[in-house]
């Protein structure tokens, strides 16, 4: 069985992000603990950037990817490139908005960290082919998410 390769790379548009990139990066490490759970499939590489931005960054993006005109807190883009006779690549930008997860985490009264662990979760899965346009998915991810923060410690957040 081929082993799962994870490359991950961290930057950030915006100072904001600055002190708590460590932590970030820890988190992701302590995630990736759980890639089975998180169904990551053997004979691929990722490649993950993880871009640590603010609300017009990721509004611009909203935009003209999504075609909404409005800031959210973190997106997903994958590009899946397949070789003759070679592994399947995929590179994947996580993108985030402090300033959107900042106001979650004041509106919802949770702790930045906890959400953003949960953030990534959810990317992840969705990374690995996992959507919720439906209640059922919805429910499997969900699922999936609840099961690994409680692995990780972190309280569930339905």
């Amino acid at each position: 069985m081929k082993k799962i390769m994870i490359n991950y790379t961290i930057s950030s548009t915006t100072n904001k992000w600055t002190k708590r990139i460590r932590k970030i990066d820890e988190i992701i490490i302590q995630i990736l603990a759980y890639k089975k759970d998180l169904k990551f499939i053997n004979n691929i590489n990722y490649y993950c950037d993880f871009i640590l931005a603010n609300d017009k960054f990721i509004k611009d993006l909203n935009k003209k990817f999504r075609k909404v005109n409005q800031p959210t807190d973190v997106l997903t883009f994958v590009s899946k490139l397949s070789l003759k006779n070679k592994k399947e690549d995929r590179h994947c930008d996580l993108v985030f908005s402090i300033d959107t997860i900042l106001n979650d985490v004041k509106k919802n009264n949770v702790n930045f960290y906890d959400h953003l662990t949960h953030l990534i979760i959810h990317c992840f899965l969705h990374i690995n082919d996992f959507l919720h346009n439906n209640i059922r998915d919805y429910l499997i991810m969900k699922n999936i998410e609840i099961n690994i923060l409680k692995k990780l410690g972190v309280v569930n957040p339905y």
